[in-house]
């Protein structure tokens, strides 16, 4: 069940370049347990996409089974929607970017969702690069089934009744890594300024953006012991690279020294500090990324920020050499290549 939200707007809410309120982007009452991880995601997407400017109605959301698949109820209800069966989202999804590209897609998954019955799906959406962003609300159990550990549940860590998990787990980053993904990211949803931004870029990615998000369930697993906790990834979380989000602009050029912390100022007339890394790690190396991400692992940290990023990519569009005119609005003349042209196809398989 979900409710709907009375629309009141304080006239003195801020506006976007499109004259569009926070208030534009928000759906219906979440039903979710209070404190739930996954709504302040939701809060983050909704926070991205205002401050994108992107218009609602623009955007395609798609889920399949799980708390996490009810989310998109909760944010852009100007969106297009559709909430598929377990697992199965991303069939949705490919057929929906093949028959109209101009949409611009995000789809919402869980752990079970996506590293359990649907773990095939999520694997060829990534070998397709379908251009979409891709959330795991990531919280290591079935919420909606009372608890049980999910496929990405520590080995080791303990359930709300105190057994331990005897299962080692997937990593959906270091999964989509090895398989070729394009943009790679993990957040909290305990840390709103790092997941916005985040979240942003993976919007603006052209292919498949991953964002795995670590979203505590308060219910089932918010409890000593659990390595999903809100007190766990606090303690734990260790953050790569600083993640900022800058829309394209004439370019900015500063010298920033190795350990330095310096201020440049934006287009806006904004200021934003800039720290030096470690210079070890590069997010544009895959193999790299992956042993970086195994070592913290091994040390029990959450390694977040932007993963892993391929600069130069092609999304299924380009691979498959489709129309630049999405499918939905060919006329039926272009759609229906008649008998002829479908007996030639025919032919080549006899």
């Amino acid at each position: 069940m979900s409710f709907i939200k009375p629309k009141i707007t304080h006239p003195g809410l801020p506006r976007n370049d499109i004259g569009l309120s926070i208030r534009d982007y928000e759906g219906a009452l979440s039903t979710l347990c209070a404190g739930c991880g996954h709504d302040s995601i939701s809060t983050a997407i909704m926070q991205a996409y205002f401050e994108l400017s992107l218009e609602p109605h623009r955007v395609a959301k798609v889920s399949g089974i799980g708390c996490s698949s009810k989310t998109p109820t909760y944010f852009l209800g100007g969106a297009h929607g559709f909430n598929s069966v377990h697992g199965r989202m991303p069939s949705i999804a490919t057929g929906a970017n093949a028959g109209n590209r101009e949409l611009q897609y995000i789809g919402v998954s869980g752990d079970g969702d996506s590293l359990s019955i649907g773990l095939g799906q999520f694997a060829h959406a990534i070998r397709r690069n379908i251009n979409m962003i891709y959330l795991i609300e990531n919280n290591g159990v079935y919420g909606l089934t009372k608890g049980q550990f999910s496929a990405s549940a520590d080995k080791g860590s303990t359930a709300k009744k105190g057994e331990a998990n005897p299962y080692s787990p997937i990593d959906p980053v270091l999964l989509a890594i090895s398989l070729g993904c394009t943009f790679v990211g993990r957040g909290f949803s305990g840390d709103k300024a790092h997941l916005v931004p985040l979240i942003k870029s993976a919007i603006t990615h052209s292919g498949f953006a991953l964002l795995d998000i670590i979203s505590p369930c308060v219910t089932f697993n918010d409890h000593e012991g659990s390595t999903k906790s809100y007190a766990h990834t606090r303690a734990h979380m260790r953050e790569t690279v600083y993640a900022d989000f800058t829309s394209q602009h004439e370019e900015i050029v500063s010298q920033v020294s190795p350990g330095e912390y310096k201020k440049i100022t934006m287009h806006d007339g904004s200021q934003v500090g800039f720290k030096r890394v470690d210079e070890q790690y590069d997010p544009t190396d895959r193999l790299a990324a992956l042993t970086y991400i195994e070592e913290h692992r091994a040390k029990g940290e959450v390694v977040t920020g932007l993963l892993y990023l391929e600069e130069s990519t092609s999304d299924m569009h380009d691979t498959l050499g489709t129309s630049k005119q999405a499918m939905s609005t060919l006329p039926y003349e272009k759609l229906n290549p008649g008998a002829k042209a479908l007996e030639r196809i025919q032919n080549r398989w006899r």
